[in-house]
């Protein structure tokens, strides 16, 4: 099962902070506990670590995500479609035609029965985007980039991979 496909995921976490990387982890299991079936798309670019879950193996159908800002010790778990979901609380940060977050400072704080309700309802939005369901793939994590150039995480610098 993908969820214990941790190498790379690890190896582009290793520039941040340990308490920033235990909230990624924690975030991810989180995830993958409500979504077994579901495929982990894993980004490391210039300026973010980010990791989603997707019935397919694109992001166009991704559902929730977690991201990491090398700029800063944020940690957000966000909904690719978020701005086509309810947020009734209004906990949801974002203002633009799509993407919404939350900042996750710690797993105590963070409102787990809200964010299950959302994520089913992102899940069935995702879900019903994807036209082909023969395309349709089961647990598996896939690195889809790296980037060669990286911010260092709490620096302005760019660090270029050798």
């Amino acid at each position: 099962m993908s969820k214990e496909q941790t190498k790379d995921l690890l190896k582009f976490l290793g520039v941040f902070p340990e308490d920033v990387k235990e909230r990624a982890l924690w975030l991810r299991e989180f995830v993958w506990d409500l979504y077994p079936d579901c495929n982990e798309l894993i980004y490391d670019n210039y300026n973010a670590l980010a990791f989603g879950w997707s019935p397919k193996d694109r992001v166009g159908h991704t559902f929730c995500s977690v991201a990491v800002g090398r700029s800063s010790h944020n940690v957000h778990f966000g909904f690719y479609w978020g701005a086509k979901i309810a947020d009734p609380k209004k906990l949801l940060i974002g203002a633009g035609n799509q993407y919404r977050y939350l900042l996750v400072h710690d797993a105590d704080s963070f409102p787990k029965v809200y964010i299950k309700k959302l994520s089913k309802e992102a899940y069935a939005y995702s879900l019903a985007l994807v036209t082909d369901r023969a395309q349709i793939m089961h647990g598996q994590t896939i690195t889809k980039a790296i980037s060669g150039t990286k911010r260092k995480a709490g620096r302005g610098a760019a660090t270029k991979k050798k």
